[in-house]
């Protein structure tokens, strides 16, 4: 399924239901930073939201270094943000365990 790069007005409104991720500076992207107790909480996440993107087929671009995962959601073949990227930032919300 091919998915349309996303205007700045839908782009806005989508970062509305998802107050922790920001956009880059450049419009094509959102970042996160997720900070967990320990390594092992931080790898679990992973593990939990590498199945969300394999549901959705769009995978993130991350790292992380002990407790700390930072996450970078962009589609590439869009060369830039789609509802993708919105879906995925969502569903590794709820993997952190944050349901806003």
């Amino acid at each position: 399924m091919k998915y349309e790069k996303l205007d700045p007005a839908a782009i806005a409104e989508g970062l509305r239901g998802l107050p922790d991720w920001s956009i880059s500076v450049e419009g094509d992207s959102i970042t996160r930073s997720f900070v967990f107790t320990d390594f092992g909480e931080a790898f679990a996440f992973m593990t939990r939201s590498a199945f969300a993107a394999e549901r959705l087929d769009h995978h993130p671009e991350w790292s992380n270094v002990y407790r700390l995962v930072d996450v970078t959601l962009t589609t590439h073949t869009a060369k830039g943000l789609t509802e993708l990227d919105f879906k995925l930032a969502a569903a590794m919300d709820r993997a952190a365990g944050h349901h806003d």
